[in-house]
């Protein structure tokens, strides 16, 4: 089976040696998304909703240059700095995803890159 990489402008640059999402037969792999502004590559944090909001906006432009919509995300990993957040990810995520959703983990982790207090992964499945 072929790789695809999928990238677009629309979603922030890879800051490292990896590639916004690989495609492999109708299983697309999102990498983490973090809440930069995908023109500036500045990040957007004024408030925890602020960055939520980002990070699901990055994710839905990378599903869409895949050929898909959040709606075919099989799989969705939350990384949290403050679980206390989890409520907050909870209302803001029903604004992106409608049911059935997507089998989810939120994560509580030390750091994460450029200082986010949030970042999300997924696997989506097309077709």
């Amino acid at each position: 089976m072929s790789r695809q990489i999928i990238h677009t402008d629309d979603a922030p640059a890879a800051i490292g040696p990896y590639s916004q999402a690989v495609k492999i037969g109708d299983t697309v792999y999102l990498s983490g998304q973090i809440p930069l502004d995908a023109a500036t590559m500045t990040l957007v944090n004024a408030t925890i909703e602020d960055e939520i909001h980002q990070v699901f906006k990055n994710l839905r432009a990378v599903c869409t240059a895949a050929g898909g919509g959040l709606g075919d995300i099989a799989k969705l990993n939350i990384f949290l700095t403050d679980l206390g957040h989890f409520a907050t990810v909870n209302a803001i995520m029903v604004q992106y995803f409608t049911a059935p959703f997507p089998a989810r983990a939120a994560i509580g982790v030390a750091s994460l890159p450029r200082g986010s207090r949030i970042e999300a992964d997924a696997v989506m499945v097309l077709g």
